[in-house]
């Protein structure tokens, strides 16, 4: 408890330093209470405000939380290690890791090496042409292409979206069930998530309405293949959300739109609505190659001035011989045939699978992309019985916020032709799950 350890300082930073400290080195555990501001404030001889400062800066930064009646309590440590998803066991198909189906990538090209002689890579960040395809590839959709840019990955933007905007303590709107990996990057920035519901048509407005209202100051969602529910925005959907957000022009909208090529349905962006902040994120790993860790960007200008600035001062840009890979792949005929088969072969197989476990009375959502949320009662139960079988398919908790519980199953590697028998598996698990457990 926080009595164990003295909190000392004589100013708002000293104490707010003094907690930290603690914090760090483990005299304070996440869940121990520190004391009430007027009584740590005689304990120091400060005034009040003086605590109630540190206490602040201290809640900014994610280190605290207040809990009304309950005080104020070191916050829980981000929890990135257990959303990761276990080891697969041996001899088990692998439906559990959201990869791609890899015969249907391309070979990586042969690229020769960079070109002698000074040159600044500051200066000229972005390949001129490959810069030029992604203002295509995003005008093709209808997303604005007026500022375009380029990022490390997915991830590697959305975090700095997210570090150029929102401070630690800051709230951010997040799909629930929603990406494991954006959770846990949340966490471990010391932002705040806020659970928003999500359908076959994607985030539902009425929860995002709640979400703006409770202080939400930056939203993250995909506009379809959404992992891993598998939802999409119709156009309704769209429309209906943009509505929502314009009542919060200062919010910051990210659409992740990871799987653009694969998901098997058009695009309705959240971006053709005239927000006010908004970016879109694209990258190539799930249908070019997962070694590519490159994504482009579509933005307001605000925030692609605000992410490449803070891109200049860190990496400085994006290896120019990734992006000749990149632009090598969208150039050539062969790879294009390969994404193109991949998208039918997703479809076929998602909607396979989701029929036959219809067949068996199973609900399963799976509108788009590669990946169906199964929603059962008991999470182990199902993933253990599957795995006698020999299956291996992913756990929902490590999704999920507020949502009930499912299972997820990744079905880009999973022939129609064996639809059937993961289906017919599925059911006779849950039967026996049911008379275990009593229905």
């Amino acid at each position: 408890m926080a009595a164990q350890y003295s909190i000392s300082g004589t100013t708002a930073k000293g104490i707010a330093a003094s907690v930290e400290h603690a914090v760090a080195d483990g005299s304070l555990a996440p869940g121990d209470a520190l004391p009430p501001v007027r009584r740590l404030a005689d304990e120091l001889a400060v005034s009040p405000g003086t605590v109630a400062t540190a206490y602040k800066e201290l809640r900014q930064r994610g280190l605290v939380v207040t809990r009304g009646r309950g005080g104020t309590v070191v916050a829980a440590a981000p929890a990135v290690a257990s959303r990761r998803p276990p080891k697969v066991p041996d001899g088990l198909r692998d439906l559990a890791g959201g990869h791609p189906d890899f015969s249907f990538l391309p070979d990586l090209p042969a690229l020769a090496a960079p070109s002698t002689g000074p040159r600044s890579h500051r200066a000229t960040p972005r390949l001129p042409r490959l810069e030029e395809r992604a203002r295509a590839w995003f005008d093709g959709d209808g997303v604005p292409c007026d500022s375009v840019t380029f990022a490390h990955g997915a991830l590697d933007c959305i975090a700095r979206l997210l570090a150029t905007e929102l401070r630690p303590g800051d709230a951010v709107a997040m799909e629930d069930p929603g990406y494991h990996h954006l959770l846990d990057l949340l966490q471990a920035m010391g932002l705040r998530t806020i659970a928003v519901a999500v359908d076959d048509e994607g985030m539902r407005p009425r929860e995002l309405r709640e979400a703006l209202r409770a202080g939400a100051r930056a939203v993250v969602c995909s506009p379809r293949a959404q992992n891993p529910y598998g939802g999409h925005f119709s156009a309704e959907r769209r429309d209906a959300l943009v509505e929502v957000l314009r009542q919060a022009p200062e919010v910051l909208v990210i659409e992740n739109d990871h799987a653009a090529e694969i998901a098997g349905v058009e695009l309705n962006s959240l971006t053709e609505g005239g927000l006010s902040r908004w970016a879109q994120v694209r990258t190539v790993t799930k249908y070019l190659g997962t070694d590519l860790r490159w994504a482009a960007a579509a933005c307001d200008p605000v925030t692609l001035a605000r992410h490449d600035g803070r891109l200049l001062l860190t990496s400085g840009w994006v290896s120019h011989l990734l992006q000749a890979a990149v632009l090598a792949l969208f150039d050539d005929p062969s790879a294009r045939l390969l994404v193109e088969r991949a998208e039918v072969a997703y479809e076929k197989r998602r909607a396979a699978f989701v029929e036959e476990l219809a067949r068996r009375g199973i609900a399963a959502h799976g509108a788009s992309g590669m990946n169906v949320w199964v929603p059962v009662r008991d999470e182990s139960a199902l993933v253990n019985g599957l795995r006698t079988r020999g299956w291996w398919v992913a756990a929902g908790a490590r999704f999920r916020m507020a949502a009930a519980p499912g299972v997820r199953v990744t079905v880009a590697g999973l022939e129609t032709a064996r639809a059937a028998r993961l289906a017919s598996d599925f059911a006779d698990t849950l039967g026996e799950s049911a008379a275990t457990y009593g229905g």
